[in-house]
């Protein structure tokens, strides 16, 4: 029977406010007070059903709740004939709850949407080599998929063959589509806009990158700050204090329907239901927006970060050197760059492969008697020419002069933080590159952006080379930079500044950033970087969109701020309404229920502001 009348409740609440109406007319139209009383008893009863269930379930796990409240004060009002306001206190609280689930249910559109966008089904390529569609839960690591124009991708992959622009919004929060060619990873959730390619299936089901994101989601929204533990625990006792005043102001005064009226205004609704749906909007937008928040806790430390420590390759370079400048010496320096292209190309070295692709097409020679020089570079016969690529070390070994002029280029490229790759044939200079990994594209503009948010602090951390580092950090302006750093390095600068006092976010993506990322009060990770980062860290940017950082604080600066906003009107209300009470002769039950219902609106409403935040700074 419980069952039936809560689910019910809805209907309840629409035949209460009939009856009601009802009641009403017959007294002004018919002046029939039998009418009148009859449909305001019923819909007292009615009302009251569902409202005393709930105030009962909750008594049963020793909590006593707002709608125990409600019912000792319909009860109250019932005993001493005051159907008006019975009636019209337990359909303002009915109506009040429907339209609070309405709009809360609004709040939590961003893990609907994301849960829609989810894709069902996929085209599996079988043994004899036709494409079949079947249920996304039947496709596993290493199928080939095919996807066509329009269709969602089905799982995390690498393209095979095909080309075609994706959009990655559900990932990224960008809506601008991302190209992809062979061997391009491709998310689940995304849309091919245009093409026909090829994947092979890399992670599936909730292993995807859009599976963990709801996964993420759904922890966060059901996470609890430590505002909202608080409030519960403060409600524990402040629905007991109520029921207490309200017994005292009856013992002193006997005046039954103030003490009721007391009872229904010291109804902390708007006070419980103000933090989570600020919490939750606010996570909801960072959702749609490419950026994680791992649960309601990290938007306190967060929104008061006042240091960001970031990782320098990958976090705030794109990770992938390239050669940034380049010097020529002498003539035919066409040869000497086919001279260089075939020996790098027989080269592991971390820097042959930004040479090559800054050298582009060009006609290799066979490479003999070649020599690895530790320390130093490769020495190599190439088409009968004695060919030397390395260092100025090596130059130095083979007796190769630098002019005043190149030994000024080497400086200069040096101190911009480059890697040098100097070529020389037959003892002579040719080509002198700067290998540097580039700095990530409107990173300084972000920075800047976090600047004016408040950030005092823009630190970078990294395992290269000083020179390099203070490159990077004159470059995008930083406060500090350290180079030469270890792991524990990193980890152990971070926990000087927290003992220092201030409030420390790190931003990385690799495993040996792990340990900061932990340590520091705020972890971010960047989205492309490893799953050991993306899981130790509070925070993720998604797809490595470092963009989203700056609209990532400003977001929970705005839910910080909204909370307290919340705060701020439900315990403003409740003062006024039993201010109101006890100081004024215009306040009864019905007028402060109107009163109360409403404030818990407002701040439902002004929560879902959160839902549509752009940062502006």
């Amino acid at each position: 029977m419980q069952r039936h009348i809560l689910k019910a409740k809805n209907k309840i609440t629409l035949i209460s406010g009939i009856l009601i109406a009802v009641g009403f007319l017959s007294l002004w139209l018919l002046d029939n007070q039998l009418i009148f009383a009859g449909a305001l008893v019923i819909a007292s009863i009615l009302g009251l059903a569902p409202i005393a269930i709930q105030a009962y379930q909750a008594l049963r796990v020793k909590v006593v709740s707002i709608d125990l409240l409600v019912t000792i004060a319909v009860l109250g009002a019932f005993l001493i004939r005051n159907f008006e306001e019975s009636a019209i206190v337990t359909f303002l609280f009915l109506f009040g709850a429907f339209l609070e689930q309405r709009t809360l249910n609004k709040t939590r559109s961003a893990i609907k949407e994301l849960t829609e966008m989810a894709p069902e089904s996929a085209l599996k390529q079988m043994e004899d080599g036709e494409f079949i569609e079947v249920d996304v839960d039947e496709v596993d690591v290493g199928d080939v998929l095919l996807v066509k124009t329009g269709a969602k991708v089905p799982v995390d992959g690498t393209v095979l063959s095909g080309e075609g622009s994706i959009n990655e919004a559900s990932i990224t929060g960008e809506s601008i589509p991302v190209a992809k060619e062979k061997d391009s990873s491709v998310f689940a959730g995304t849309i091919l806009d245009n093409g026909t390619i090829q994947i092979v299936a890399d992670r599936v089901g909730e292993d995807t990158t859009f599976g963990r994101i709801i996964e993420l989601v759904e922890e966060a929204q059901d996470s609890k700050s430590e505002a909202e533990r608080f409030i519960d625990r403060f409600a524990k006792y402040y629905t007991p204090a109520v029921l207490a005043l309200s017994f005292l102001v009856w013992l002193f005064s006997r005046d039954v329907e103030l003490a009721i009226t007391i009872l229904v205004l010291g109804c902390p609704g708007a006070l419980v239901i103000g933090v989570p749906v600020s919490n939750v909007a606010g996570i909801g937008n960072g959702a749609r927006k490419g950026v994680l928040l791992k649960g309601s806790e990290v938007i306190s430390d967060f929104s008061r970060v006042d240091t960001f420590v970031f990782d320098k390759t990958g976090t705030l370079t794109v990770g992938n050197p390239s050669v940034a400048e380049t010097e020529y010496y002498g003539h035919d320096t066409t040869s000497a760059l086919g001279y260089l292209a075939s020996i790098e190309r027989e080269s592991d070295h971390p820097l042959a492969k930004a040479v090559l692709e800054s050298i582009g097409d060009v006609t290799f020679s066979e490479v003999t008697d070649t020599e690895v020089v530790k320390g130093g570079g490769i020495i190599a016969t190439v088409d009968g020419h004695r060919v030397a690529v390395g260092n100025v070390a090596l130059m130095e070994r083979e007796n190769v002069t630098l002019s005043p002029g190149a030994r000024a280029d080497v400086a200069r490229l040096e101190e911009n933080g480059n890697s040098l790759v100097l070529t020389s044939v037959d003892g002579k200079l040719k080509i002198l590159m700067g290998v540097r990994d580039q700095v990530r594209s409107g990173v300084k503009e972000d920075l800047q952006r976090l600047k004016r948010m408040g950030v005092r602090n823009l630190v970078v951390l990294s395992g290269d080379n000083q020179g390099t580092v203070d490159a990077v950090s004159r470059e995008l302006g930083l406060t500090e930079a350290y180079g030469n750093m270890l792991p524990e390095d990193k980890s152990a600068y971070v926990k000087k500044l927290i003992e220092e006092g201030q409030i420390v976010a790190f931003v990385g993506d690799g495993v040996n950033d792990s340990p900061s990322l932990a340590l520091a009060n705020i972890g971010i990770a960047m989205g492309g970087g490893t799953d050991v980062a993306i899981e130790t860290s509070d925070v993720v940017l998604m797809n490595s969109n470092f963009s989203r950082l700056p609209h990532a604080l400003g977001l929970v600066k705005a839910t910080a701020s909204n909370m307290r906003q919340n705060i701020l009107i439900a315990v403003g209300v409740v003062l006024l309404l039993l201010s109101a009470v006890l100081f004024s002769d215009w306040m009864n039950m019905s007028i402060g229920m109107l009163v109360h219902e409403g404030s818990i609106l407002v701040v439902i409403l002004n929560g879902m502001r959160l839902l549509r935040f752009e940062s502006k700074a």
